[in-house]
């Protein structure tokens, strides 16, 4: 036991002790720097922006950045963008990443998907298109028909055929919209405009529920505020009536000659 302590105390014990230290922190800084090369600590890659790209172009495109893709979601339907787009990506635009690090990304569908259309019936014009727009759909041409419900949607149509409330459609469609005029089927007296100015002749049509139509001045016309009306369609006439809401067309002009050949 004496002979194990004196051990401990000579020479011999404490060089072996420090060459077996330094032996360690030689085997440590290896270690770490084969770590370092095999991991390349600190070489990073930034993540392009591939949003708004074509699938078809993306092999190229990372090809030379040593950057992989793959595509986790390709159900997204968006009507403005063409099949195959990416619209979404993970990692984001930026983001440092080591070498061939994959990216994540969601690109749109090439075919529309099938919806039920929504019952639009009754519905005021603002709700329908709020609606229309919640389901990915579009609004198109507006159709007035005469109703007393003004605003209101009659019916859907699409190409001319009339929809009916749950029939299937594509998301992405184009939706016409039949609405009321909020008049009816009441009719009105063609009122006489000739020889009024033209702000006299819309104070007239707006007391009988009628609109303006074409509004058009011939070649004489210098002050459009003095012209005078010479003709109109439909003509006034006993006994003429339209429905309200129906336009005339107003014809102006500055030439008292014209204005004689024509008053009635």
């Amino acid at each position: 036991m004496n002979n194990f302590f004196q051990f401990l105390k000579s020479r011999t014990f404490f060089i072996n002790i420090l060459l077996a230290v330094v032996l360690l922190i030689f085997l440590l800084a290896f270690v770490y720097k084969w770590l370092n090369g095999y991991t390349r600590h600190g070489e990073t890659l930034t993540v392009p922006d591939l949003r708004g790209q074509q699938i078809k172009n993306l092999d190229r495109f990372l090809e030379f950045k040593n950057l992989n893709y793959h595509i986790a979601d390709s159900s997204i339907f968006d009507p403005t963008l063409p099949p195959g787009t990416v619209i979404e990506q993970d990692p984001k635009p930026a983001e440092k990443v080591k070498e061939n690090r994959t990216i994540y990304i969601s690109i749109t569908r090439s075919i529309a998907p099938e919806i039920k259309m929504p019952d639009l019936i009754d519905v005021s014009y603002r709700q329908a298109e709020a609606i229309l727009h919640s389901y990915g759909l579009k609004v198109g041409e507006i159709i007035y028909k005469p109703d007393l419900a003004k605003n209101a949607v009659l019916s859907m149509q699409i190409k001319g055929y009339t929809l009916k409330p749950s029939d299937v459609i594509s998301k992405g469609s184009t939706i016409d919209l039949v609405l009321g005029d909020g008049y009816g089927n009441t009719q009105v007296e063609v009122p006489n405009l000739y020889n009024f100015t033209l702000n006299e002749a819309l104070f007239i049509l707006k007391g009988s529920a009628l609109n303006a139509g074409r509004i058009e001045y011939d070649g004489t016309v210098l002050d459009t505020l003095a012209a005078r009306i010479y003709r109109q369609t439909p003509a006034y006439g006993d006994s003429v009536f339209i429905s309200q809401g129906q336009i005339i067309d107003l014809f102006l002009t500055n030439s008292k000659v014209v204005l004689d050949k024509h008053i009635k």
